[in-house]
């Protein structure tokens, strides 16, 4: 879909990033796409971002919007004429905003259901809750860390920093089956901290027909604030 530069600030992003078996993912997965492995398991999560000042490159900033959203997201990559690229597909968007809801997948990439948010958060602790309209929901709740779970499958900050960063092109659903929209994401500064989980809930990843027991697991969670940032589309994507 092609859309202009769109251009804001991230004011909030927490990544709550789970391990999947990468067989189960592989099902979940529609073609093109199959999982990015990552210490041999595959990568998942929920992206809870609050975007602040958000418009297109040229407009000015006070006319700007701000929105709560959600995403459920997985780290994938497929096979293009130049290569393998990676990148995320994003099965499920969730916003604060009635306007996003009516322009996703028609004027803005990807289709977005809305839902209410319930935000607490400080320096040092943050607590987010989304249900949407339809009964979709998440939680998550932590406070900043310096470093991540020892069990997790990222050997460090830094390892995990990169491996998120490089998932800057996503791919969602839209009101055409096997066409999936793409966005880019442009930070003009990268930075995250460690998010240490007190609790987490997602009914999208608690679905067990999609998830059997024990394919999923909370590996950590990364916290970025007051990103500057632009969006640009990308062509679609058609299954095969």
């Amino acid at each position: 879909m092609r859309i202009p530069a769109i251009t804001g600030v991230i004011e909030r992003r927490i990544l709550a990033n789970y391990r999947i078996d990468p067989d189960v993912l592989t099902k979940a997965l529609p073609a093109p796409f199959r999982p990015q492995l990552h210490e041999g398991v595959a990568v998942g999560g929920i992206c809870l971002i609050r975007l602040r000042a958000i418009r297109p490159r040229w407009m000015p900033w006070a006319i700007g919007l701000s929105s709560e959203n959600a995403a459920h997201r997985f780290a994938v990559e497929w096979d293009t004429d130049q290569g393998v690229q990676q990148g995320v597909y994003i099965p499920r968007r969730d916003t604060s905003s009635r306007a996003n809801a009516l322009v996703g997948g028609r004027l803005f990439p990807g289709v977005h259901h809305h839902a209410d948010f319930e935000v607490n958060e400080s320096e040092a602790r943050y607590s987010v809750a989304m249900t949407a309209d339809d009964g979709t929901h998440v939680r998550v709740a932590g406070t900043v860390a310096e470093t991540l779970p020892e069990d997790s499958v990222f050997a460090s900050v830094g390892d995990a920093s990169t491996f998120f960063e490089k998932g800057c092109l996503g791919y969602s659903d839209t009101r055409t089956p096997g066409t999936y929209d793409g966005l880019e994401l442009r930070t003009l500064a990268w930075k995250v901290t460690p998010l240490s989980v007190e609790d987490t809930a997602s009914s999208f990843f608690a679905d067990r027909a999609r998830f059997p027991e024990g394919s999923v697991e909370l590996d950590c969670a990364l916290l970025m604030r007051d990103i500057p940032h632009e969006w640009h589309g990308r062509a679609a994507i058609r299954a095969p």
